[in-house]
């Protein structure tokens, strides 16, 4: 990802470049210009970064009067500069509500990079708002492109207005906005006690029954009370939301008749996506957009849930090369984008979708930083999830653990205490780094998912067949808190568990359900003949794929699919981290098989609330596992476990047990035929009440008897078996009903299962 170095502009300005009078300048004695439109008394004050350009334009929208088809055109106010990079000036009259828009004049040298064509509105990426729609066609490109919109990267520019094809950036006035204050009510959970849920706004209330039709699908529905309880009742401490940033569909979604409905594909860091803003706010503008977000996000907080952000700082919606010119490239396309050093000038591309942010640049740490600091003051929000992570922490010489943004982020006073979670990984060279990002950042944990996975699908279908699977011990390193990966720091151990971001499932690969029935993804309704979609699935679907008719012989399947499911979110529940749970799976949400579901708006993508019995039980299930990991802090330890008392007489705060109850040793631990373990898990301190918690899974197709660990006289209750198809099923009045002593008591534990002891205080 090399800088290129423009040459000075051997071409003259375009004909039609400057209108509208002499530049306006900043007022003498104001403040440094910060980027972006602010209203102040009597105007606004503009800036905005295109430090290759000779002229930028400030394009202020008017609407022609009494004008029946919306004609709108343009007052035209040059900037001064460029200063430091930045045009900037003071423009009066220009009021909170105003339609806006830049046209940056300069050099158009393709070959080394300079694509400043003043033909295209350029929409600011410091907006605070957007309106109107992006149309995809040949005036929003910009070069020369046939009615297809292809054409010669590197010819002339293309002379079309593109005003009228792209949205208008909007003024807001964020010291009006209407509403209480949702950063003021934020309640700070511990790292200990969260339970994140992952939610796309739209499709989280689309089918809600409880919800008005009105709110479906909106910021407003997020915070309707029946979703409020619903996450409350489930135990979450905080929704995610996938990227509400404003975005646009990618051109080949367009040509196919589908959106990118998860919506990475950036076109503003600081606007709200206005699509999920209720049709009633849209209609009133981008400051009630916005004070509907914010309305949400308080609402959420006076109930105890935080709202964290899946941000997507790493690339934005103009593609590649061949790609739109609707803001970034035609301001300033070397500084913000990376390229690869050549000549002729082409981008570098460690993210995959034809761009890449340069964050070696610090005009783009300041965008993202800015745009960090924006949603948690202004809106509130108590974190972020940054999609590709390790993007924006590629110096000269790769990924960097001391990247200014990561330090920036996890120092800055106005992010002070917010979540920073990472996606640890990109595409391009070093990519994958988990466990590497510095304190207090977390990180998505992408070895539990493939652990978990392994154990409980991937290795049953192999043996079904005769074959061998992975042994216990990558299991019990995800189950204790992956110290492996996040155990490394200066001083050691000192990140934690919590900095691991447990997850089964994401809003990217297979729902919970469709692990358990597909062992092929089945993606053709997005339109590229099954080829997209990650083919690492670790998927099983039980000897037949895909749903199973009730009334067949194939629905015997069924309980031990149903099982599987349970056993997969069990071992979220009780590991040691932060669990993450995908909006849906706690109900049995299916895909149909779809594991890339990014363009489908639609029934498949959105969260069923019309629950069967199984997916009642289901939900049943999810809610007590994760009331036993609130209840038992055995379950959700803050630091690393060590193997040893934390006070002398204590005991072990980790220990890992055979099925005879013999103390695992090195070769049980590399036996490939062992696949039964019992893990014990204690808090025994002077400071907190005695809470011990013992795990016991079987891994095997067969039934195991176990003999249960623990020191003489440990007297065990069942408080949970994955065989309980709900959770006040008694399969079993002796197993359920009864104490168990340990070490001279045999238990019998059924094939692929798993079960919850819990001390009894009084045993």
């Amino acid at each position: 990802m090399s800088r290129v170095s423009p040459r000075p502009s051997t071409h003259p300005e375009p004909s039609d470049a400057r209108t509208g009078g002499p530049a306006l300048a900043p007022r003498p004695g104001s403040r440094p210009p910060r980027l972006g439109v602010h209203p102040v008394p009597g105007g606004v004050e503009v800036a905005v970064l295109a430090s290759h350009a000779t002229g930028v334009d400030l394009c202020l929208a008017v609407d022609a009067d009494g004008a029946p088809d919306g004609t709108t055109s343009e007052r035209r106010v040059p900037l001064s500069g460029p200063a430091l990079g930045v045009f900037s000036a003071f423009v009066p009259d220009v009021a909170p509500g105003a339609r806006y828009g830049f046209r940056v004049h300069g050099a158009w040298q393709p070959e080394q990079g300079l694509r400043h064509n003043p033909a295209k509105l350029l929409v600011d990426p410091w907006a605070r708002g957007l309106e109107g729609e992006m149309t995809y066609g040949p005036a929003t490109y910009g070069h020369v492109v046939d009615e297809h919109c292809r054409g010669d990267v590197y010819g002339p520019a293309d002379p079309r207005d593109s005003a009228g094809h792209v949205p208008w950036s909007v003024v807001v006035d964020v010291d009006a906005l209407p509403g209480p204050d949702p950063a003021a009510n934020r309640p700070w959970t511990p790292w200990d006690r969260m339970v994140v849920y992952e939610a796309h706004v739209r499709g989280l209330t689309m089918l809600h029954p409880e919800v008005p039709a009105e709110l479906r699908g909106t910021y407003a529905g997020l915070a309707h009370p029946a979703v409020v309880d619903h996450l409350l009742r489930l135990g979450v401490t905080a929704i995610e939301l996938l990227p509400v940033h404003a975005s646009t569909d990618e051109p080949h979604l367009v040509e196919k008749g589908l959106t990118n409905y998860w919506g990475y594909s950036t076109l503003g860091f600081f606007a709200p996506e206005p699509r999920y803003a209720t049709a009633a706010a849209r209609q009133e503008g981008a400051h009630a957009v916005l004070a509907e977000l914010r309305t949400a996000v308080h609402a959420l907080h006076a109930a105890g849930i935080e709202v964290l952000l899946d941000v997507v700082y790493n690339h934005t919606c103009e593609g590649g090369m061949p790609g739109q010119h609707v803001s970034w490239r035609g301001l300033d396309n070397t500084v913000y984008y990376a390229h690869d050093g050549a000549v002729p000038a082409n981008l570098a591309d460690v993210t995959g979708t034809g761009n890449t942010l340069d964050f070696r640049r610090p005009e783009v740490i300041r965008m993202a930083l800015d745009s960090m600091r924006y949603w948690a003051d202004v809106v509130g929000v108590d974190g972020y999830r940054f999609d590709l992570a390790v993007t924006l922490a590629r110096g000269a010489d790769g990924f960097t653990q001391d990247h200014p943004l990561l330090v920036a982020a996890a120092t800055d006073p106005a992010l002070h205490g917010l979540k920073l979670v990472a996606e640890p990984w990109d595409v391009g060279p070093g990519g994958w780094r988990t466990g590497q990002f510095i304190q207090p950042w977390a990180e998505w944990n992408d070895r539990f998912r493939n652990a978990v996975r392994s154990f409980w699908l991937a290795d049953p279908a192999r043996a079904a067949h005769g074959l061998p699977g992975h042994r216990v011990r990558d299991l019990a390193t995800r189950l204790s808190g992956s110290v492996d990966l996040f155990g490394h720091s200066d001083p050691p151990l000192v990140r934690g568990p919590h900095a691991s971001v447990n997850f089964v499932t994401a809003h990217d690969g297979f729902t919970l359900a469709d692990l358990v029935t597909y062992d092929h993804k089945h993606n053709l309704a997005n339109g590229e003949n099954n080829r997209d979609g990650s083919d690492d699935n670790r998927s099983w679907n039980h000897g037949i794929e895909g749903p199973v008719d009730q009334e067949s012989p194939a629905a015997a399947v069924a309980p031990l699919r149903r099982r599987s499911i349970r056993n997969l979110f069990a071992t979220l529940a009780i590991a040691a981290g932060t669990p993450m749970i995908t909006a849906g799976d706690e109900m049995g949400r299916t895909q149909h098989g779809n594991n890339n579901a990014y363009c489908q708006d639609g029934p498949a993508t959105w969260v069923s609330w019309d629950l069967t019995p199984w997916r009642r039980d289901l939900l049943a299930t999810t809610r007590g596992l994760l009331a036993l990991r609130r209840d038992h802090p055995a379950l959700r330890t803050t630091r690393f476990y060590r193997g040893r008392a934390a006070r002398p007489g204590g005991r072990l705060d980790l220990a890992w047990f055979d099925a005879a109850g013999v103390a695992f040793d090195h070769e049980r631990w590399h036996d490939p035929a062992n696949r039964t373990l019992q893990m014990l898990r204690a808090v025994d301190t002077d400071d907190e009440p005695l809470d011990v918690v013992l795990v016991v899974v079987n891994g095997r197709l067969e039934p195991v008897d176990v003999t249960l660990c623990g020191e003489p006289g440990d007297r065990w209750r069942v408080a949970w078996d994955s065989v309980w198809e709900h959770p006040d099923e008694q399969r079993s009045a002796a197993i359920a009903g009864a104490l168990h002593t340990a070490a001279d008591e045999e238990t019998l534990l059924e094939p692929l299962s798993m079960r919850v002891y819990v001390l009894d205080p009084d045993g």
